[in-house]
């Protein structure tokens, strides 16, 4: 963490000093917004709390609860979600209060009695340890919390306006071009209508969403005709592992996945409750608590649960539906007009929750459209680049569907179903990737490069998330994660793997520096003036020597940039190899030398040699404003 470059700082350094819109933040809901985002659900908390960097931008969100949510249906945290948790600041506090899944059992018929379930066999979580973060689990509200406070600490201060209900939109003309009316849910005036123009609105109102409604979105899928209890609860059992994460099948046929929540005492059980012919409409929904708790008795035989506290439950039917596109615009209209209301989160798929995947996607879709929208509105970017936004999400979302289909129908079928004993575990084990949430990879296009230089750093494949390694940073020694130095503000990531030369000595990596630095090619030359050097581009450099041979004082000066009123230098982008864990090898760099280029939402999207200047500048010209002729 990085402050008082701007004068001291005496209190919390996560508070930032307001700026911008946030000096003179209005209480009420004003009647025109850059932004507006309906739905405080994963996705639309996460864009707000992306846009809450950008001081200009007005950016309102609005919830029709009368405050923040309570109890969250979703509890699953991938290791994905837990490293964009790290960006926004808040990574190790959550990890703290949170369940960490290490291990999974199985649990089958006992070959000898198939009324009775005994313990199978055990997997490992991260087996191949794809992440330096933890797999957790932790309430979604407390989630919602943490992107709450980082918004309202951002320089908007931002917060959300509760107690207001989405009626609908119209798309026009003019500065403000969507009309949206609202509806007071809430207070003395409730009831009344609320109109608001926004420049933009984004849709996170879940999967009966509003928004998706008016703009003309359909959802297409199937239902799996299979229904399943949920239960957050506090209970008393002979079962020995209930505190850890398991897959329980039994001789009658009936599943659960027992999932262990933050506490040290409460736990979720998802209970199957058997196929649901087409002629149940909906009934299967008013199956009580206490025949969930039955169920669940009958499969964990011969142990048992004496519940003492339900904290939350449910039933539902597993779906798989998506929608034909995540923006306004219809695709004979791709050509002549860009998006304006956008859909995020359940409100775009739906599918089962047993893969914990729900809030994980939904992050990463909100993520991915706050920069995108914040770049847009304060001219760093065409208004282009927001149709990215559905082209890549869609993808996601249709692998993540394929998936869940896959493992929902593994979790609901009967032991003598499966073409092996270990199928199930096997199949967990082979696919850790994917729930995880590094599968992602986005294709070619105006923002991810084609891989023309992809063996120059294998180990960061191009489109993939940037998978962060140990560094050494060279003013004070200290060993870092390159990737954890990287925050949600909004920039574009240079990273400059250096050559064998020592720094500052003519070489590739110097060349580099220079013309990054003073060409008129060059993306920084686009930063505005009397912002600091490094406003839009954080520009970090790696040298292959141990941190005690690199010499801070010879180091290019881009790498070292002013920063804040008083021009301080910044000497945290500077950074040698770990001896223990060389960044080089372990991530199959060339030793001659690499440049990779990260989208603000952590992914790949190029990579370079230290030579390819005209390739650099070639690849940002048509995410930057229009160059004045000098």
């Amino acid at each position: 963490m990085q402050f008082h470059h701007h004068g001291y700082v005496s209190g919390d350094p996560r508070i930032k000093p307001a700026a911008g819109v946030g000096l003179d933040r209005p209480a009420g809901l004003p009647g025109q917004v850059d932004v507006l985002i309906v739905g405080t659900g994963p996705a639309g908390m996460l864009a707000a709390a992306q846009l809450s960097q950008f001081p200009g931008i007005t950016t309102r969100i609005v919830e029709r609860r009368a405050g923040r949510l309570v109890i969250g249906q979703a509890d699953g945290i991938q290791a994905r979600s837990v490293e964009t948790f790290q960006a926004f600041g808040f990574a190790e506090r959550i990890i703290a209060e949170a369940y960490r899944i290490t291990e999974m059992a199985f649990w089958k018929p006992d070959p000898a009695d198939h009324s009775r379930i005994v313990r199978a066999a055990r997997a490992v979580d991260d087996e191949m340890g794809i992440s330096e973060f933890p797999h957790l689990i932790v309430n979604q509200a407390r989630v919602l919390d943490y992107f709450a406070e980082y918004m309202a600490d951002a320089p908007t201060r931002m917060k959300p306006d509760y107690g207001y209900e989405f009626r609908g939109l119209e798309v026009g003309e003019g500065e403000h071009p969507v009309t949206v009316t609202l509806a007071r849910t809430a207070g003395p005036d409730e009831g009344q209508e609320r109109i608001v123009r926004a420049k933009y609105v984004v849709g996170a109102d879940g999967a009966r969403s509003k928004v998706r409604d008016s703009i003309g979105c359909t959802m297409a899928g199937d239902q799996a005709h299979h229904a399943w209890g949920v239960m957050d609860i506090l209970a008393v059992t002979d079962f020995p592992d209930i505190r850890t994460k398991c897959a329980i099948q039994s001789g009658s046929g009936g599943s659960i996945l027992l999932i262990p929540r933050e506490g040290g005492h409460l736990f979720r059980m998802y209970v199957d409750l058997g196929e649901v012919g087409p002629d149940n409409k909906g009934a299967v929904r008013s199956t009580t608590i206490e025949e969930i708790i039955g169920h669940a008795n009958a499969i964990l035989h011969p142990y048992s649960l004496d519940v003492r506290n339900v904290a939350w439950h449910s039933v539902y039917e597993v779906a798989h539906r998506l929608t034909d596109r995540f923006d306004d615009v219809l695709p004979e209209e791709r050509a002549t007009r860009t998006p304006r209301v956008f859909i995020t989160g359940d409100a775009c798929h739906t599918h089962s929750a047993k893969a914990g995947q729900g809030m994980n996607v939904s992050l990463q879709d909100g993520f991915n459209l706050g920069w995108k929208l914040g770049h847009v509105l304060e001219g760093r970017s065409p208004a282009s680049l927001l149709a990215t936004y559905s082209a890549e999400r869609q993808v996601v979302a249709k692998n993540l569907i394929d998936f869940d289909k896959v493992w929902s129908t593994m979790m609901a079928k009967k032991p003598e179903e499966f073409e092996s004993p270990s199928e199930l575990e096997d199949f967990y084990v082979r696919t850790a990737e994917f729930p995880a949430g590094f599968m992602t990879e986005y294709a070619p296009s105006i923002l991810t490069a084609e891989p023309a230089h992809q063996d120059l750093a294998a180990g960061f494949p191009i489109g993939k998330r940037f998978k962060s390694a140990p560094v050494v940073r060279v003013c004070d020694a200290n060993p870092i994660h390159l990737g954890h130095h990287a925050t949600a503000d909004g920039r574009w990531r240079i990273y400059v793997f250096a050559d064998a030369a020592a720094a500052g000595s003519p070489a590739p990596a110097t060349d580099l520096a220079e013309w990054l630095a003073n060409s008129a090619e060059s993306p920084l030359a686009a930063t505005p003036s009397g912002a600091d050097p490094d406003a839009w581009f954080d520009v970090k450099v790696v040298y292959q020597q141990d941190h005690t041979a690199v010499e801070i004082g010879a180091v290019p000066a881009v790498f070292k940039p002013p920063v804040g009123p008083f021009k301080l230098t910044d000497y945290e982008k500077v950074y040698a190899t770990d001896a223990k864990t060389d960044i080089f090898d372990l991530r199959g760099l060339h030793r001659d030398g690499v440049v990779v280029v990260v989208r603000p939402d952590q992914y790949v999207a190029n990579v370079l040699p230290l030579t390819a200047t005209a390739e650099l500048a070639a690849f940002f010209a048509p995410l930057l404003p229009d160059r004045k002729p000098s």
